[in-house]
């Protein structure tokens, strides 16, 4: 087994060009979603049932082939491949929605898309924690979660802006093949990588088995926090009902955006001095906080207020962002090189399966008994989680904060 190359800072080739790529993805993917269901609507003349299909089967393979992508890349000992493949085969199959001419087509390449998508994520995270010694880990997935943000704060903004200067939902897919080429670019020519020896006798069952024990009892607190995760979505639903103006929701979501992309990176400085799992508990409480607030939140309560909205809005993108950058720095900390992409591809499939149910089920609670009582099945579920995160600590861990496995 290849030992990775000890480094001295954080913020190495690898770690930028990572995090551009990341940037640049999802300006590309986030350009097509915000144009998307006008475009189902307008020239597919399609139903909301068939923009739940699309997204509810994509949401479903990225789940699935973030595992089997991430085993795979254990298995060949290579993890660019499998990277620079699936960005490849996203930004070419999102761009391809340009040609459709029926939802169907969209789906199809919509479902091309999230495979690839979910298959790239454990590669791209191992080549991450290759990139930098471990008491860096928080830094370095910090800031691809930042990057990462960043992009989703753009691309609304950029796919906003070319449509009132004339230019077309087809335009638009197009356009996205150019930030998602850049994204290829920046992992196959600027990420290193040391090469393992193959091991095709590895199989695929035996090394989820192997996976550390440590490791699988997070991957379990990861997903009982998971069903409490709802979509924000449901967030700038509810602000959208408390406020009455859809335009106020949506720059609700931007500060939401902003505050990540901040928090990400902030937590992920701060998880030498701090350790990556009480950055993680702490963020876990956060968001309890928040989807308690909105259970509470009833109109005429002060959390129901423009003010009592920002705070709230404020508090989920410190959370959300702190959970993005902590989980894999957790993960990477727990798990030996060598099953890193297994590793890294469960904690994906459980975060998606995890997501898929939360928006079912808070979204179910809310509409059969109302809004506190689907918050409060998630801020139930997420101070759940933080107990029996709350097992996971130890007396013995090193100076950085950071737990042996």
């Amino acid at each position: 087994m290849a030992v990775s190359v000890v480094r001295t800072r954080w913020l190495t080739r690898g770690v930028l060009a990572i995090g551009v790529a990341s940037l640049c993805a999802d300006l590309g993917h986030e350009m097509a979603t915000t144009v998307l269901p006008a475009f189902l609507a307008l020239e597919l003349h399609a139903s909301a049932f068939a923009l739940g299909a699309i997204e509810g089967i994509a949401d479903g393979l990225a789940s699935y082939f973030k595992l089997v992508g991430g085993w795979l890349t254990d298995r060949m000992g290579r993890r660019k491949p499998v990277a620079v493949s699936g960005y490849a085969l996203t930004a070419v199959a999102t761009a391809s929605f340009a040609l459709a001419t029926h939802w169907v087509t969209v789906l199809l390449a919509r479902a091309v898309a999230w495979m690839a998508r979910g298959w790239r994520g454990p590669a791209r995270n191992a080549l991450l924690a290759d990139s930098v010694a471990p008491v860096y880990y928080g830094n370095a997935f910090g800031f691809e979660r930042a990057m990462d943000t960043i992009g989703a704060v753009l691309a609304p903004l950029l796919a906003l802006a070319l449509t009132q200067a004339g230019a077309g939902y087809r335009t638009v897919f197009g356009l996205t093949l150019i930030p998602g080429l850049m994204a290829v670019l920046a992992i196959g020519a600027f990420v290193p990588e040391t090469p393992r020896p193959p091991q095709p006798a590895r199989r695929f069952v035996g090394d989820v088995r192997k996976l550390p024990r440590r490791f699988a009892y997070f991957l379990a607190v990861a997903g009982v926090f998971g069903l409490g995760q709802f979509a924000p979505t449901l967030l700038i639903l509810r602000a959208t009902e408390l406020t009455g103006r859809a335009s106020t929701a949506i720059a609700l979501y931007v500060l939401f955006n902003v505050v990540q992309a901040a928090s990400a990176y902030a937590l992920g400085t701060l998880a030498r001095r701090f350790g990556s799992l009480r950055l993680l508990g702490f963020s876990y409480l956060l968001f309890a906080l928040v989807a308690a607030g909105f259970a509470w939140g009833r109109a005429g309560t002060p959390l129901a207020t423009l003010e009592g909205l920002v705070l709230l809005f404020a508090l989920a993108g410190l959370a959300v962002g702190g959970i993005e950058a902590m989980e894999p720095t957790v993960a990477a900390e727990f798990l030996p090189a060598d099953l890193r992409g297994t590793g890294f591809g469960a904690l994906g499939a459980a975060n998606g399966i995890g997501d898929l149910l939360s928006s079912f089920l808070v979204g179910g609670l809310w509409s059969a008994f109302g809004p506190a009582v689907g918050f409060g099945f998630a801020a139930a579920c997420n101070v759940l989680s933080l107990l029996l995160l709350a097992s996971l600590f130890r007396p013995a861990q090193r100076p950085g904060g950071w737990p042996t496995t």
